[in-house]
């Protein structure tokens, strides 16, 4: 007799097919613990006993053995509390979206980088009246030297200094000057 049959309505429980698309989605959770960098890793509310096995299937290198790691660490998460599991998928989900607003702050601040290259003083008055406390002397003078690294192929040491002058006046959340060296590197 089915276990989840239930008299009173007759119903069976999920079927297979939600079965299999609830194992898989479990499956693909697993993946995404697997391939999370550490500190995202260190922001989830893990228990100790998931942490470490998190920690072990992401030592595995050789292909087979991850895949298979991988479905061991899914049929751990199966064991969960769908709450938990839920908690988890937020949380990596909440990580996803704000590496892409930082992404998307960079991009903008490469734009007017490039902007204030490319067009020089038009740019430039447009950017100070979008952010008024920016210093507009030392913009210019960023911006031509910038420019004449890039005319005479030098390496481009004033590009940089542009970029984090750009970043500090924009303010931008969450790209600090302590994190990750994202704009150091421009």
């Amino acid at each position: 007799m089915i276990e989840d049959y239930d008299d009173e309505t007759g119903d069976n429980g999920p079927s297979r097919s939600q079965q299999r698309r609830d194992a898989l989605a479990v499956l693909e959770l697993a993946q995404r613990l697997m391939d999370a960098g550490q500190a995202q890793l260190d922001k989830l509310a893990l228990d100790d006993d998931l942490r470490a096995l998190v920690a072990d299937s992401r030592r595995i290198g050789p292909q087979v053995a991850r895949k298979r790691q991988t479905q061991f660490l899914a049929k751990h998460l199966r064991r969960r509390d769908d709450a938990v599991l839920a908690t988890i998928r937020d949380a990596l989900d909440h990580a996803k979206a704000d590496g892409r607003r930082d992404a998307a702050a960079l991009h903008r601040i490469e734009h007017w980088r490039e902007r204030l290259l490319a067009d020089g003083d038009a740019a430039l008055a447009e950017f100070i009246a979008e952010h008024p406390t920016a210093d507009r002397q030392h913009l210019r003078q960023l911006a031509r030297n910038a420019h004449a690294e890039r005319l005479h192929n030098k390496p481009p040491h004033a590009q940089r200094e542009l970029f984090r002058e750009l970043r500090e006046v924009m303010d931008e959340p969450g790209l600090g000057t302590g994190d990750s060296g994202l704009g150091a590197a421009q």
